[in-house]
């Protein structure tokens, strides 16, 4: 992966009396939360948590999902999973759609008042009720014995993006449900053979969102960034417990 990582970035460092806009994600608020000092190194000094591999098979269901749910929008028709799960709603047709789950490069976006920053978060989909209520939607990917639940601690990241995704919409007028779902699709292992296929049980999680969190946090985060003093690590980072435990024999 070495690669693919630089571990002394110049460029997208956070710099306040820049005019340019810095583009803060929904994964960064998440590093920030989890790692204040983790989050600094990577967004003020341009040293991020070198990346893990990338999940190809996930990225194959997420695409096969949206051109899946694509059908649907364009022809203004439920998708069979909602009307398994009796969901009064179609998937939104908006001219925007595509630049929404643009997470890389566009987005939904919300520029922070007194500030050069801007929020950003690319979404898997948005659902809208006959009363033109959106719902966000996530599509997620594992394959485990068990049933899928919303029940795991390592979960929280999931809500907290869901959160951060109604909070952007919110913030851009719209009205939004408190209720978003996650489609979450469970590789079959329990199959006799393999046949060039995999198969997958789909179920539709519901999560009750509370936004009330972001805003203050994102305020954090840019305090954080404002600071010429380097945090401190989160309670739980193995990255700065690796560091810290190497440092030991240096």
């Amino acid at each position: 992966m070495s690669q693919y990582y630089n571990p002394n970035r110049t460029r997208n460092l956070y710099d306040s009396s820049s005019s340019e806009l810095f583009r803060l994600s929904r994964s960064k608020i998440d590093l920030f939360l989890n790692c204040p000092r983790c989050f600094y190194l990577d967004r003020k000094l341009g040293v991020a948590q070198p990346p893990g591999y990338p999940f190809s098979l996930n990225s194959a269901v997420d695409k096969l999902l949206k051109k899946e749910f694509d059908i649907h929008r364009a022809a203004g028709s439920k998708h069979p999973l909602m009307e398994h799960y009796g969901i009064d709603a179609i998937p939104l047709a908006h001219e925007k759609m595509d630049e929404w789950r643009d997470s890389l490069r566009r987005g939904i976006t919300v520029r922070i008042d007194g500030s050069n920053v801007v929020v950003t978060g690319g979404v898997d989909d948005v659902w809208v009720t006959p009363t033109g209520e959106f719902i966000i939607v996530d599509y997620k990917a594992t394959s485990k014995d068990a049933e899928v639940t919303l029940n795991a601690d390592w979960q929280i990241g999931y809500k907290r993006q869901m959160e951060v995704y109604q909070w952007l919409f919110r913030k851009n007028g719209f009205n939004v449900s408190s209720t978003g779902y996650f489609v979450y699709c469970n590789g079959n292992t329990d199959k006799e053979a393999f046949d060039g296929k995999l198969e997958f049980d789909i179920k539709l999680l519901a999560y009750t969102g509370d936004d009330s969190w972001v805003e203050k946090t994102v305020l954090d985060a840019i305090e954080c960034l404002k600071s010429d003093q380097i945090p401190s690590s989160g309670d739980d980072c193995d990255y700065c417990k690796y560091r810290k435990a190497v440092g030991q024999f240096e």
